[in-house]
């Protein structure tokens, strides 16, 4: 428990570092708003895709469930506090998608971890 939620903090931590950079990208260019979403979706990928790897590299069985859950968890987070700033709790076809890759990032960097 203690080595997921620390991976969780990770992915969050990793989220938020490539938020920033984004942010001061897109204020000192012409980067146009129309990438802002595929680019978040990206970094959500990219940052599960990694912590579910560090989690379970040293694990040697059920890297797709330790690494889906990852995903499902983060995701689930990530939901309820933008729901909660947004006061907002619909699901729309974004929501659908950030679901589905989060879980496949999670899935996918377990996969890799265990492989490794």
């Amino acid at each position: 428990m203690k080595v997921f939620l620390k991976n969780l903090l990770l992915s969050i931590l990793i989220s938020f570092i490539l938020i920033i950079i984004l942010s001061i990208i897109m204020s000192n260019t012409n980067m146009s708003d129309n990438l802002l979403n595929p680019v978040i979706i990206g970094i959500v990928f990219f940052s599960l895709l990694v912590s579910a790897f560090n989690m379970t590299r040293n694990k040697k069985e059920k890297g797709i469930v330790f690494g889906s859950f990852l995903g499902i968890s983060y995701i689930f987070m990530l939901y309820i506090i933008s729901s909660c700033v947004l006061m907002d709790f619909s699901l729309s076809l974004n929501s659908l998608i950030f679901i589905v890759l989060g879980i496949l990032g999670g899935a996918i960097g377990g996969i890799l971890g265990v492989n490794f």
